[in-house]
């Protein structure tokens, strides 16, 4: 197939409503089936941003995996014994969104105990307007969210997608995670290592 034609097929593509990028023709099938044996919701893909001021909830439902916790896999960190978080230096190279503001996005994944605590992250009010944040399948780009607590296994581990989105290749982005009244800053070196 030509690249021009290439470029025809993929314009009738539909976009990921959270990075912009186009989906590859096999997503778009995978996608589409998924929502019918989800009773048609979310369907045409559009996302469920938190209205302005409010914190979003991830819902039990949008987690990929349940795991053992505490997930320590790849240089994940315990953060107040309920969150194993991304490592504190994350070399891989980022995605170029080509959307405003968010120009670039890292894939991680977050891991929250099954222990039915309610876990809140946040991007530091400072940094707003440098990174931003996404897990689970609707919640949008934010600079805060709030994950259902879900299930009561000590041991497990709810896993969720999402990531960071960022308007530089690079930075050292704060978040802010809280579990009751206990809250810690944690930081994670996306391109570059941190002091």
């Amino acid at each position: 197939m030509t690249t021009a034609r290439r470029r025809v097929r993929a314009r009738g593509l539909p976009r990921n409503p959270v990075t912009g990028l186009r989906y590859r023709a096999n997503e778009v099938i995978r996608f589409a089936i998924l929502p019918i044996a989800a009773g048609l919701a979310g369907w045409v893909g559009v996302t469920a941003a938190a209205a302005p001021g409010t914190t979003p909830t991830v819902p039990c439902a949008d987690r990929i995996a349940v795991t053992r916790f505490p997930y320590r896999e790849s240089g994940y960190r315990v953060v107040l014994g309920v969150i194993s978080a991304p490592p504190a230096y994350l070399p891989q190279d980022v995605v170029a969104t080509h959307r405003r503001p968010w120009t670039y996005w890292l894939k991680q994944g977050l891991v929250v105990r099954a222990n039915g605590m309610t876990v809140t992250v946040s991007v530091p009010a400072r940094w707003r307007a440098r990174a931003a944040i996404t897990w689970g399948n609707n919640t949008g780009i934010v600079s805060s969210l709030r994950i259902a607590g879900c299930g009561s296994d000590q041991h497990a581990g709810n896993a969720y997608a999402g990531g960071f989105f960022l308007r530089a290749r690079s930075g050292c982005v704060p978040l802010i995670f809280r579990v009751g009244t206990r809250s810690a800053i944690v930081r994670f070196g996306i391109g570059r290592r941190c002091a």
